[in-house]
């Protein structure tokens, strides 16, 4: 299928080229809404699990808090959740379950490998409820429309372009491994400046990455065409792809202009 030309002389005539192309167009129309749809659900679940974390993480009453975090009261799931040492698993869990997605999906079945990212959606989930405890539930709702515009407007973009974005990947990806060590180091220095400019930076770069995953999941597409199982597990690993890009868009900017609790 790599080499597929929809302009090609068909044997048959022209008839049973247009019948080839319009296939082609469905499947692949088919394949790309079957990551959507994949990354919306886990992006649903994430939100559901993240919001029920933080309501069993709080109480108005402060004869019933175990603790104390700004001007939250913490019932005692909430002080263990984020109080604790805890919140360090919770916190690195969803990049294990990345790790694991990602070395090990071309062992796992189709079926196993959903279920493994309907799980690593849920902890994310858990580990984001702390986002409610930081902001504002007004502003942390309208950074979500912002992000959910722009990543369908960047997403619309890579998948429409004909423009070959292969080589913004490579610059993005190094850029993504200088973002992640630069972030490391900050843990140290807790630097407003640094974090300022790593929210900036960060954001440019996963735009960039969700305008390059779109096209590169398009083009995967001929290779996994005709094979069932290997187009589902694909189409999982592409939603795994553009809900992190989403999720990192969304966390940077929500830091950037998001409003604080008081």
């Amino acid at each position: 299928m790599s080499n597929y030309d929809r302009n090609a002389s068909a044997p048959f005539g022209t008839g049973y080229a247009r019948v080839g192309a319009a296939e082609y167009d469905m499947g692949l129309r088919s394949y790309m809404l079957g990551i959507y749809n994949h990354m919306t659900l886990a992006l649903a679940i994430s939100a559901l699990v993240a919001l029920g974390a933080f309501q069993l993480s709080v109480t108005t009453d402060p004869s019933a808090a175990a603790a104390r975090m700004g001007s939250m009261y913490l019932t005692g799931f909430g002080a263990a959740l984020y109080g604790s040492p805890l919140k360090w698993v919770v916190m690195l869990a969803p990049l294990a379950f990345v790790f694991f997605l990602s070395f090990r999906f071309e062992r796992m079945s189709y079926s196993s490998l959903l279920t493994t990212f309907w799980v690593f959606a849920a902890t994310m989930g858990l580990s984001l409820g702390s986002i409610f405890l930081v902001f504002k539930v007004g502003s942390i709702v309208q950074t979500l429309f912002i992000t959910a515009a722009a990543f369908a407007s960047l997403s619309l973009i890579g998948y429409t372009t004909k423009k070959n974005l292969s080589g913004m990947g490579s610059f993005l990806m190094m850029g993504l491994i200088g973002l992640v060590l630069a972030s490391l180091l900050n843990l140290f220095f807790q630097s407003g400046v640094l974090q300022f400019a790593l929210n900036v930076v960060g954001i440019l770069i996963f735009a960039g990455l969700t305008a390059w995953d779109t096209q590169r999941l398009k083009n995967e597409y001929d290779v996994v065409a005709g094979d069932s199982e290997l187009a589902g597990k694909a189409s999982v690993m592409g939603a795994l792809s553009l809900y992190l890009n989403f999720i990192n868009m969304f966390q940077m900017l929500l830091s950037l202009v998001g409003q604080r609790n008081e």
